[in-house]
């Protein structure tokens, strides 16, 4: 409907140029909003205000220009000017009414659009290093990238979809001595596992699959594998209420003491062998990361290695161009990024002094990639501790020469489980929290889909998991679900009763669709369009939730207040229609969200 009003003004500018009431300017597309208050009308123009200046003279008088030229149209009751110069449209009462057929028609196409013009962009989301199995964390960042990715693609983007693999650095040679040293507990050594090693059930059952299938090849006396390593700090288990050591308990560098096993696994077991544990421990992981996010409805066009990255050059490359350009030095054996000079707020290595790419090395490589692969726009989908590396990788775009605007990074915040009114604690190094999948099993697909994009991703989520699975209106995903199953219900219905479903075509019968409760419904259907635009451009997904609940809350109140198969047959055909029309875009909704529209509840 939005459309229209813009057409007919269109129509109206090109009334006044052609008979030299205005010149110069054009206005390609005029703005056009929908009223929040009805008393000003269903649509809103600043239309004259914009323009005024431009073709001379004051707004309001542009304005009546603008009305008096307006074109004869059944969808406008009337127009009136407001305030300074603004133009309000009233629509006719059955200015709606072709959008059921319209929709009823267009099917699970409803909504969709081509504003994107096939314009190429990249998505990376989750992209959690595989070193341990997705908690509720990543289920956020899973279940909002992948509907920003459906929502771009819904209205004309060419959407290509990413996980950065982290196949490479520290935390995976922490993950591969920690399957180790569990390889040797099973194998009989006595020995303490460090503090910072991954303790979680997931590494134990990676050690047996290596013990199982090896038996004792890998193994190596415990005083060996740790003899000459520094101190270990205490563990989380080994530490009182405030954080304090407990008597007895180590208290040296937890950091320094890890290193030091990867080195001792590395010279112990040599390349191929180490290589062959650090490869079991990330395709294990990598492959239940990839069935979980499947069964999260969650499917990518590209899993991107980073070790690619070194192997084809990449890092290197990068490294010389940002050297070319002079904004690498020298400083205590590494190499620095000038950093500040782009807006961070310290400058950044990106090789060790042990000759070592750091991480930051090989982000600048994958952003490089990424802008070489000729995508239009890209977009990353970050943690929001990640805050802080923002200006850097754009930074470091603006330093290789490519344009930092054409990224645009995505902040969400962690999600806060809550069952029973109490918070639920996690902690992802000790092993201590709820993974996705356990998540999954307990709400559901649907329902945890749903609460992670109802709001902002920049704002701090608290998912109830008691009201996630309750089956009552307080559960939005219920809500909107029930309101869909209960459109099906009234088809069956019909069709017991005998009662014909088919609807009749294009505009029959819908003159009768007057209650105040069709009205309403009918203008909330015509917003679902500008709902999915909006919420793909400005890529918030919440907007397309709320509207959703909205709908189904409309459908709700007319159900409760009207019957459908009534026995006039034209009255019940148009209720029909309009609630076929209801249940297509509940369904096209949810869809989008990667929500399932059931029949029965």
């Amino acid at each position: 409907m939005k459309q229209q009003v813009k057409e007919l003004l269109s129509i109206a500018w090109r009334t006044l140029v052609a008979t030299g009431q205005v010149s110069g300017a054009d206005p390609a597309d005029p703005q056009v909003e929908r009223a929040r208050d009805p008393a000003h009308g269903d649509f809103s123009t600043n239309l004259a205000l914009v323009m005024a200046k431009a073709v001379g003279g004051k707004p309001r008088d542009l304005a009546a220009r603008l009305v008096a030229a307006l074109p004869a149209s059944d969808l406008v009751a009337r127009t009136e000017i407001a305030g300074p110069g603004f133009i309000n449209f009233f629509l006719a009462p059955n200015a709606h009414l072709g959008l059921i057929p319209a929709i009823l028609a267009a099917g699970p196409d409803y909504g969709r659009s081509h504003v994107g013009a096939g314009k190429r962009v990249q998505v990376e989301f989750v992209s959690a290093n595989p070193t341990g199995p997705l908690h509720v964390g990543h289920g956020r960042g899973a279940a909002y990238g992948a509907v920003v990715a459906d929502l771009l693609a819904a209205v004309g983007f060419n959407v290509h979809r990413e996980y950065y693999v982290n196949d490479a650095g520290r935390q995976m040679d922490i993950l591969a001595a920690s399957v180790w040293l569990r390889y040797l507990e099973l194998c009989g050594e006595d020995l303490r596992f460090p503090a910072n090693g991954y303790r979680g059930d997931y590494v134990w059952d990676i050690a047996a699959s290596l013990h199982r299938d090896h038996g004792d090849a890998y193994r190596h006396e415990a005083a060996e594998v740790f003899a000459g390593a520094p101190e270990d700090a205490a563990s989380a288990d080994e530490r009182d209420a405030e954080g304090n050591p407990l008597p007895g308990a180590p208290g040296g560098d937890k950091e320094a003491h890890i290193d030091a096993l990867v080195n001792r696994a590395k010279e112990l077991l040599g390349d191929n062998r180490y290589r062959f544990v650090f490869e079991l421990g990330l395709n294990t992981i990598l492959d239940d990361i990839r069935d979980d996010l499947a069964l999260f409805g969650v499917e990518y066009q590209e899993w991107y290695s980073e070790r690619s990255l070194t192997e084809k050059g990449a890092v290197n490359r990068a490294i010389e161009r940002l050297r070319e350009a002079g904004h690498l030095y020298e400083r205590d054996g590494a190499l620095w990024f000038r950093s500040t000079a782009f807006g961070d707020d310290k400058d950044r290595v990106v090789v060790r002094d042990n000759g070592q790419g750091t991480y930051f090395a090989s982000d600048i490589a994958y952003h490089m990639d990424k802008m070489e692969r000729g995508f239009d726009r890209v977009i990353d989908i970050w943690g929001a501790d990640h805050h802080g590396y923002v200006p850097r990788i754009k930074g470091a775009l603006q330093a290789l020469g490519d344009d930092p605007a054409k990224l645009d990074v995505l902040l969400v915040q962690f999600a806060i489980l809550y069952r029973g009114g109490e918070k639920v604690q996690m902690s992802t190094r000790s092993g201590e929290f709820v993974t996705l999948r356990q998540l999954r099993k307990e709400v559901g697909r649907d329902a945890a889909r749903f609460f992670y994009v109802m709001r902002r991703c920049e704002q701090h989520l608290d998912f109830d998991l008691d009201l996630a699975k309750s089956q009552s209106s307080d559960n939005p995903v219920y809500y909107v679900q029930y309101a869909h199953a209960r459109v099906c219900s009234v088809l069956r219905q019909a069709a017991e009763k005998g009662l014909a479903v088919e609807p009749s075509p294009g505009l029959t019968h819908l003159e009768h669709l007057i209650e105040s409760h069709e009205q309403d419904l009918l203008k909330t259907l015509a917003r679902y369009p500008e709902v999915v635009e909006t919420a793909a451009l400005s890529e918030e997904p919440h907007q397309l939730t709320h509207y959703l609940r909205e709908l189904a809350n409309d459908f709700h109140t007319y159900y409760n207040a009207h019957q459908f198969l009534v026995a006039d047959a034209a009255l019940r055909d148009a209720r029909l229609k309009l609630i076929l029309a209801t249940r297509q875009v509940l369904r096209n909704g949810l869809q989008l969200i990667g929500v399932s529209a059931p029949e029965t509840m």
